[in-house]
């Protein structure tokens, strides 16, 4: 049991803020008291594996492998180390060796590839792991042939347009301008997504290399990492993380003695959802409000401070070092049609396991919610799911067989976005709904275009109007309408998309605006009457 004896066994314990918000932060503490006591423990602190019904997840490092606990909780660390965890010993919340889990070996790990494995923010264990590997291979080619390999690898934009990233760095190389700058947007404001804040916090390196990379591929000097300010630790992460590259020579004058001088920076914005918008980031990022620039020009060409600019989000910039380390064609190999490589999906709402999947594109939408979600947390039926964020489509069960690819996706007049799915179980009101994404629009506009502004505001009061039964066909008229308006009118997605939830609710669920859904509010018991 006693393992002072032997070299202290290393535990690993999230520092993910998920895996912090219930308690990791109390059981690495319990971990190391007891470490200063009886027990030879070496606690480090990693990201987390994305198994989010877990945390905090507990990994001992043993000979068969890493051993999994969890949920643990800090009264229960005692009891663990006398049952003998540290040799990976059996206990009610022992899970197993962590990469066996079926949950995780099933998935494709290439942009999560070392979430939740290595110390975030040690250079060792980047480097033992693969890391620099891409930058290191861009850095041997010329400009040009990082951006052919990036467009050839087939990688489009993981913010949720779905823009070839190569194409658009191609556009920034071919701009004359003797200043270019690289900008990360990590505004990630949309429900139910959160992988751009897990690989932050769990692989910072990586968005640095994968910056550094876009860089040296389109001839920026200097690059800026855009964070929402209600992701405190994955923006503390970053920060130390690029004053940790700085100190190796990963940034800075002559990256890993090559002749490219680039260095990064982390600006934090207000809270204002609009800013996930590029051209709106932009704004912000100058220092003035954000608010959508009409384009052209575009932000390849006329970017920040009126310079070609290369804007990226997350995903898509952690994703360059791994096809720039392994070649096009290994990324090309994964994915479906046009949608190739992997996403990353995130799992949330009323949803049994949430987490990160990181797969193929062409998996279905029934298999992440089923299979891997588990279903919903109350264990009541699926109804519903939103994917691609407030602005995506509410799908019913019918359409889960749809494939997870941008085409696929388009087609069902719905959007993949940046991959988070939202679950419902079956006492969801739709029309509510549908109003609230005309509200979340009247909330969160810029202002800058009347569709947006003041359509999403008339948008609240018609479907007001519809539910309560007045002129109902003329109000389902006028909706239509509006939908139309602001899809064709609006400057941006933020007016452009909010018909899209509208509009899939109602040709789903036509009976939620009738009224009817409303009884089952009241009498919930009815609801089970007659289903299996």
């Amino acid at each position: 049991m006693n393992n002072s004896s032997h070299s202290a066994a290393t535990v690993y314990v999230p520092r993910d803020s998920a895996a912090r918000s219930v308690g990791a932060d109390e059981v690495a503490q319990a971990l190391q008291d007891a470490a200063r006591g009886d027990f030879a423990i070496d606690v480090v602190r990693n990201g987390s594996r994305g198994m989010l019904w877990l945390e905090p997840l507990v990994e001992v490092v043993t000979p068969q492998g890493r051993v999994g606990y969890g949920p643990v909780a800090p009264e229960d660390v005692a009891g663990l180390l006398a049952a003998g965890m540290l040799d990976g010993a059996d206990h009610p919340l022992r899970l197993g060796i962590v990469d066996e889990l079926p949950w995780l070996a099933r998935q494709n790990r290439v942009t999560f590839a070392r979430v939740g494995v290595t110390d975030p923010l040690s250079t060792e264990d980047y480097v033992a792991h693969g890391g620099l590997a891409g930058l290191r291979a861009a850095l041997e080619l010329a400009p040009a042939d990082v951006v052919a390999e990036v467009t050839a690898s087939g990688l489009r934009g993981r913010g949720g347009a779905g823009f070839p990233a190569g194409i658009k760095w191609k556009t920034v190389l071919d701009c004359a301008d003797e200043l270019k700058f690289v900008c990360c947007n990590a505004d990630e404001g949309d429900s139910g997504t959160f992988a751009d804040r897990m690989v932050m916090e769990g692989d910072p390196f990586l968005l640095i290399e994968g910056m550094t990379i876009a860089a040296h591929a389109v001839g920026a000097r200097e690059g800026y990492v855009y964070i929402r300010s209600e992701y405190p630790d994955a923006v503390a992460t970053m920060r130390r993380a690029i004053g940790i590259a700085r100190e190796h020579g990963w940034l800075g004058k002559g990256v890993l003695g090559s002749s490219l001088d680039f260095d990064l920076h982390v600006r934090v914005g207000a809270g204002a959802y609009i800013c996930g918008e590029e051209t709106s980031m932009l704004e912000s990022l100058e220092g003035k409000r954000g608010m959508v620039r009409a384009k052209p020009p575009i932000p390849a060409i006329e970017g920040l401070f009126g310079k070609p600019t290369v804007v990226n989000n997350v995903l898509t910039l952690t994703t360059v070092p791994m096809v720039l380390a392994h070649g096009a064609k290994a990324y090309q190999d994964l994915g479906v049609g046009r949608s190739r490589g992997t996403q990353v999906f995130q799992l949330g709402g009323n949803i049994a396991r949430g987490g990160i999947v990181e797969t193929a594109f062409g998996i279905t939408l029934r298999e992440l919610v089923e299979e891997y979600g588990g279903g919903t947390h109350t264990g009541r039926p699926v109804r519903t799911v939103q994917v691609g964020g407030p602005l995506g489509a509410y799908l019913p069960t019918s359409l889960f067989d749809l494939p997870m690819d941008y085409e696929a996706f388009a087609e069902a007049g719905a959007m993949l976005g940046h991959g988070g799915i939202v679950v419902f179980d079956d006492t969801v009101d739709m029309a509510a709904q549908a109003r609230f994404a005309m509200e979340f629009c009247a909330e969160e506009s810029c202002g800058k275009c009347t569709p947006c502004r003041v359509g999403s505001v008339r948008g609240v009061e018609v479907i007001d109007k519809i539910v309560a039964g007045t002129h109902r066909d003329e109000n389902l008229a006028l909706l239509e309408d509006l939908c139309d308006l602001m899809t064709e009118g609006s400057l941006c997605a933020m007016g452009g998309l909010t018909p899209m939830p509208v509009r899939s609710a109602l040709a789903h669920f036509p009976d939620d605006f009738l009224g009817g859904r409303r009884l089952l509010e009241i009498h919930p018991v009815r609801a089970t009457e007659g289903t299996a």
